[in-house]
């Protein structure tokens, strides 16, 4: 009725209301009356907005990378957003020209610029395993740029949900990728293998070193059996050379006890002697000595007469036998 309206905004819209070109209401989710014939109204939203994206940019080889991902912003400052892109609504509280839609397509536009500078600073291997460097670096370099800056958005985040190779050089790099990984597990049983022949030679060198403790302990064993020996033997020397000695100085005490027996009879003759010892003894030893003395001087003798009393007493007499 006369034009007065009632406007009920969202928490979530930043209403701006201006009458005959001054600014009569300002602020968020309001509610008013307002005259309109003569009144303006601008809707900024401030809710948060995800934008998609893919981009396919080259690397630094010049090879091609398909970059997925999504970036999330909401208007921090809406007097500045709404002096930069037009947000008026019409009688219907419709927008009235798509001029707002245009925010999201200048963002990813500064964001496609500001990444195409990053991945063609990468060769396509370091780009693919890069992602989270390479987001932090543009999301930092996105929220500094002025033409963020006179939109009075903030960048909330900035996620690359995929980097992909082209098929063909996807297939090259899985490739050389399984080779390496092969090369590694090929290392790995090398590794392993010389491990236990390592293992092997360390239990062999124990075997022969015990061995040898085991040899040294019998050498030593029996160096100390033969030095026993060696000892004993020595004993056994020394007693031997005790018994020699002890034996020579029988053997002397007896020639010198002998000495003493035979010194006083040295120049007696021998046929003395054994009459003496003949003495008391059978007639026939005294016969018999007779005999040898005559056998003796025998070319003395010119002719020898034997009784036959004599040669009878002999052959009857009985011969002792020892």
């Amino acid at each position: 009725m006369f034009g007065i309206r009632y406007r009920k905004a969202n928490p979530t819209d930043y209403i701006l209301h201006f009458s005959k070109g001054k600014l009569a209401h300002e602020g968020p989710g309001l509610a008013f009356f307002y005259f309109g014939p003569s009144a303006t109204i601008l809707s900024v939203p401030l809710a948060s907005v995800n934008i998609p994206f893919v981009f396919t940019e080259p690397t630094a080889d010049f090879q091609t990378l398909t970059v997925q991902g999504q970036l999330t912003y909401r208007i921090a400052d809406p007097k500045r957003a709404s002096a930069m892109l037009d947000f008026t609504l019409d009688a219907q509280g419709r927008y009235s020209s798509d001029q707002y839609q245009k925010l999201p397509e200048r963002l990813i536009y500064a964001l496609q610029t500001l990444l195409r500078g990053e991945v063609q600073a990468l060769p396509l291997r370091a780009a693919l395993v890069r992602g989270d460097d390479l987001a932090a670096r543009v999301l930092d370099r996105l929220k500094a740029n002025p033409e963020v800056t006179q939109l009075g958005v903030e960048i909330l985040n900035l996620a690359l949900l995929s980097l992909r190779a082209t098929p063909e050089m996807a297939k090259a790099l899985e490739a050389e990728a399984r080779e390496a990984l092969n090369q590694i597990a090929d290392e790995a049983i090398y590794v392993r293998r010389n491990a236990a022949i390592e293992q092997e030679r360390r239990i062999k060198e124990n075997e022969l070193q015990t061995d040898l403790l085991v040899q040294t302990k019998q050498r030593e064993l029996h160096e100390r059996e033969l030095e026993g020996e060696i000892a004993l033997e020595t004993q056994r020397a020394a007693l031997t050379d005790q018994r020699t000695e002890n034996e020579r100085k029988e053997s002397d005490a007896r020639a010198y006890a002998l000495k003493a027996v035979l010194e006083p009879v040295q120049g007696v003759d021998w046929r003395l002697l054994m009459m003496l010892n003949s003495q008391g003894t059978d007639a026939r030893n005294t016969i018999a000595m007779a005999f040898q003395e005559l056998a003796t001087n025998a070319q003395k003798i010119g002719e020898l007469n034997i009784s036959p009393d004599l040669l009878r007493t002999l052959l009857s007499a009985p011969v002792q036998r020892g």
